[in-house]
């Protein structure tokens, strides 16, 4: 019996110096990062990025998995099926994880329970713009004008759920005025509706509406970050314009299924912040018109708390659903 006992206890022991030795050399084979959008928008060049250098500084190869399709869902699915081992990570929009619940009557996965933060990668603002005929050159006097006008001015949306259907809904419940949604199916569509003056309104991503402002086809009231952006330094914000506390910033992050170890989650989270400052990284966020973030996991689940109510009571309050 002795002698059982005493290779049961070096079993236990070698299984110990064995998990050890494996948290020690993490990672010791390939990543996937998946994306849950199709390849070429923003979501997948800052996977891109961020793989690139993940793939330098852990030693091993970062593969971007595209998984398209129900919104972001199918891609979120995936990645909160997958073992959490530290060898998949998500690359989550902000609509994923604080809109998707509420929008969807069947989410197929909970992101409370599925997933575990890593840090939020970058930041991109958005702009309140409208076509050079609306006679408004701020925000105050485009509420003025449409609350003159009620019913007569529309606003465009890449579709139903998205960040600039929301940001409509936010600016008509914090003004009162009564603007109409009209949404497209995806980002030029609808920015090119607002330019060819078919729509008025639009709430759109810095790199989509800037270059419009530039040209003269469009013109910027306002952004709808917590601070000025240096792409445009003289454009005020919202909440400067008299809607205080307005941020509609779309935001981009990593997650990790529910259940990954902390210590990887952190090594993860560390290999990320010093990605994001480095010269190359942020010249190239600066050209898609994002601004780094790698906040802490703990900051990041903070944000998403708040994030979730806010946006959880836009989708209810304006009824906005999407089968």
């Amino acid at each position: 019996m002795r002698i059982i006992a005493l290779l049961g206890f070096c079993l236990l022991q070698w299984t110990a110096i064995v998990d050890a030795t494996a948290a020690d050399v993490y990672p010791a084979k390939a990543l996937r990062l998946i994306v849950p959008f199709p390849p070429g928008g923003p979501a997948d060049a800052l996977a891109r990025l961020v793989g690139d250098k993940l793939s330098a500084s852990l030693g091993k190869a970062v593969v971007v998995d595209n998984r398209p399709g129900a919104g972001g869902n199918i891609g979120m699915e995936l990645g909160a099926r997958s073992a959490p081992d530290g060898y998949t990570l998500v690359l989550a929009p902000a609509g994923n994880l604080t809109v998707n619940p509420f929008l969807y009557r069947n989410v197929p996965y909970d992101v409370g329970r599925d997933f575990a933060p890593v840090t939020v990668i970058a930041a991109v603002p958005n702009v309140l713009v409208v076509h050079p005929s609306v006679p408004a050159k701020s925000v105050a006097e485009l509420v003025r004008h449409a609350k003159a006008h009620p019913g007569t001015l529309n606003y465009s949306s890449p579709g139903n759920g998205s960040g600039a259907h929301l940001a409509g809904e936010l600016f008509k419940s914090m003004t009162g005025v009564d603007i109409v949604h009209i949404p497209f199916n995806g980002i030029a569509p609808a920015v090119t509706a607002v330019v060819g003056g078919q729509v008025q309104i639009m709430f759109a991503g810095a790199p989509s509406a800037l270059p419009q402002v530039k040209a003269g086809r469009l013109v910027a009231l306002g952004v709808a970050s917590p601070k000025r952006i240096a792409a445009a330094p003289d454009l005020p914000t919202l909440a400067e314009s008299g809607l205080p506390g307005f941020d509609v910033t779309s935001w981009y992050s990593i997650v990790v299924p529910s259940g990954t170890p902390n210590d990887i989650i952190a090594r993860l989270r560390s290999e990320i912040a010093s990605a994001l400052t480095q010269p190359d990284i942020q010249e190239k966020l600066a050209g898609l018109g994002a601004e780094p973030i790698g906040n802490t996991p703990a900051e990041f689940a903070a944000m998403l708390k708040v994030e979730t109510a806010k946006w959880g009571k836009i989708v209810k309050d304006a009824n906005i659903q999407v089968e």
